[in-house]
C-alpha cells in the first residue's frame, strides 16, 4: 500500500481503521480509508464464503470431499506416471449428498460440467475457449473454512459491484472456473481484461537489476514517482496510432488513456529507457525540489547529518546544479559526491599519469596546476577554468589531458560532476591539500 500511495494510486475503498487495527496493521491511520462494501478482511467474510459454497451445492453446482492428502499425492503420481492430466478424480463427485457428513473433515469443490465449452469474453484478447472436460473440480472451500483464491474472488467482485477485472493474462488459464461459477450463481460476470505481462526485452522473464522489481526497491534505486508512473503507463499501451510523444503529466495519462488501446503481446521493460524517462524528469526538477530528493539518499549513506545543518545546505545548493544534468537515478548521487564529503584514498601512483603522458610529465604538470590554484582568486569556476586552459596549452598538452590529472587527485574518480565547480565547492585547502598527496605519489613514479 506504501508503493501505491507512493506512485500516487490512491484506493477509492478499502479496510478502514478499526478493521486495519484488528488485523495489526502499523500505521493503519494512513491506510484506512472505509467503504460500503465491507468488511473488507477476508477473514471476516467467512460467514459470506461458506453460505455460497453451500449454495452452489444445494444448486447442484458443488459437492463435498473428504479424500486424504495421502490419496490426493497417490492420484497425482498415477496420472503424472502415466503422462494423464493431472488433476481431481472426482472420486467424491457422485457420492450420496449424506454421504460426507458437514460435521467431519471435508472440502467444498467445484462441479464442473463434464462436457461443453467455457467461453471468457475477455475485452483485450477476444473470446478464448475452454473444453470443460480440462478444467478441474478446483476446491473452493478448505477445511478450516477459509476460501480459495477462486471462490473469494468471485464473492468479492460480486458483493463489492466490481464491474471490470484487470489482471495479467498469466490468470486466462483458471478464469473459466470463475465464469462457472458466476454461471451457477446466476450473478453477472464483470467485463474481464487480460493485459499482458511485463517481459526483459526478448521475451525473457522480467528479471532483477540491483534488486529491482518491487515498487519498494525502485524508490530505494531513486526513481521518481512520477517518471515510473509515466514509464509504466506506456508498457503495452499507446495513446494513438504514430505517437511520439513518451512524456506524459498525470492528468494526460488519465485522460487519454483507453482501456481497448492496450496491446495483446507482452510488454518489454526496458530499465535503459527507464533510465532515460527518469533523468528527463530530474532534470524539470527546480533546484530546491531536487536538494529535497537527494537529501535522504546523501543521509542514509552517512554523507550528510540528519537532521541537516542550514550551512550543509548551502553547500548542497551549490552541488545540485552539478550533478542535475548527469543523474538518472537519484541514488546515483552518493558515489558521483561521495569526495565532497569525505576524504578520498590514496589513489595508486598510476592512475595519477595522464593520456598518453609519462609519469615524469604528468608529475610537471600536476606541479603547474597546484602552483596556479594556490593563487588564482577568487577561488570560483570562472575564474579557475580559463588559465587552466592556458596552461594546457602552454604545456602542449589537451586540455583533457590536464584536467583528468586534475580530477583523479582530487575526486579520486574518473568521472565526476564538473571539474571546476567541484573544486569550488571542496574549497581551495582541501584542493591543495589533495594535489599535495596526489604529487607525492606521482614523484614516487618518477
Amino acid at each position: 500500500m506504501e508503493g501505491l500511495r507512493w506512485l500516487g494510486l490512491d484506493w477509492d475503498e478499502g479496510p478502514g481503521l478499526e478493521e486495519l487495527h484488528r488485523s495489526g496493521v502499523e500505521n493503519a491511520e494512513e491506510y484506512a480509508v472505509g467503504g460500503p462494501y465491507g468488511p473488507y478482511i477476508q477473514s471476516e467474510r467467512l460467514a459470506l464464503y461458506k453460505h455460497v459454497a453451500e449454495e452452489l451445492i444445494e444448486r447442484g453446482w458443488a459437492y463435498r470431499c473428504n479424500c486424504t492428502p495421502e490419496r490426493l499425492e497417490r492420484v497425482r503420481a498415477m496420472q503424472r506416471a502415466r503422462k494423464q492430466l493431472v488433476m481431481y478424480d472426482r472420486h467424491c463427485r457422485d457420492l450420496p449428498p449424506d454421504a460426507i457428513s458437514p460435521d467431519e473433515p471435508h472440502v467444498i469443490r467445484l462441479k464442473v460440467p463434464l462436457t461443453g465449452r467455457t467461453v471468457v469474453h475477455d475485452a483485450i484478447k477476444g473470446d478464448v475457449v475452454f473444453e470443460n472436460s480440462g478444467i478441474d473440480d478446483q476446491v473452493l472451500l478448505k477445511s478450516d473454512g477459509f476460501p480459495t483464491y477462486h471462490l473469494a474472488v468471485v464473492v468479492d467482485d460480486h458483493y463489492m459491484k466490481i464491474t471490470h477485472v484487470i489482471r495479467g493474462d498469466d490468470w486466462i488459464p483458471s478464469t473459466p472456473k470463475r465464469i462457472l461459477i458466476y454461471q451457477a450463481l446466476e450473478w453477472e460476470v464483470p467485463t474481464y481484461c487480460h493485459v499482458p505481462l511485463v517481459t526483459m526485452p526478448g521475451g525473457k522473464k522480467l528479471a532483477k537489476r540491483e534488486g529491482a522489481t518491487s515498487i519498494t526497491e525502485f524508490r530505494h534505486q531513486g526513481y521518481l514517482p512520477e517518471a515510473l508512473f509515466n514509464f509504466l503507463a506506456l508498457l503495452g499501451w499507446a495513446p494513438g496510432e504514430g505517437e511520439v510523444q513518451e512524456i506524459f503529466s498525470r492528468e494526460e495519462l488519465i485522460e487519454r488513456f483507453d482501456l481497448f488501446r492496450v496491446n495483446r503481446a507482452p510488454a518489454a521493460f526496458s530499465y535503459d529507457k527507464l533510465d532515460w524517462m527518469n533523468g528527463v524528469y530530474i532534470r524539470r526538477l527546480s533546484h530546491d525540489d531536487l536538494l529535497e530528493r537527494l537529501l535522504p539518499f546523501w543521509q542514509r549513506a552517512g554523507l550528510v547529518p540528519d537532521p541537516c545543518p542550514e550551512e550543509m545546505r548551502e553547500t548542497l545548493r551549490r552541488v545540485v546544479p552539478l550533478v542535475q544534468e548527469r543523474l538518472k537515478r537519484l541514488g546515483e548521487v552518493v558515489e558521483w559526491t561521495a569526495f565532497l564529503f569525505r576524504e578520498i584514498e590514496t589513489l595508486p601512483a598510476e592512475k595519477l599519469v595522464g593520456k598518453k603522458m609519462t609519469p615524469g610529465e604528468s608529475l610537471a604538470a600536476l606541479r603547474r596546476a597546484r602552483s596556479l590554484l594556490s593563487q588564482v582568486e577568487p577561488f570560483e569556476p570562472e575564474t579557475m577554468e580559463p588559465p587552466m586552459r592556458a596552461l594546457a596549452d602552454e604545456l602542449g598538452l589537451k586540455a583533457g589531458q590536464l584536467f583528468g590529472i586534475v580530477r583523479w587527485a582530487v575526486t579520486g574518480q574518473k568521472v565526476a560532476p564538473p571539474l571546476f565547480g567541484s573544486l569550488a565547492i571542496l574549497g581551495r585547502e582541501r584542493v591543495l591539500a589533495r594535489l599535495d598527496a596526489a604529487e607525492a605519489a606521482l614523484a614516487a613514479l618518477v
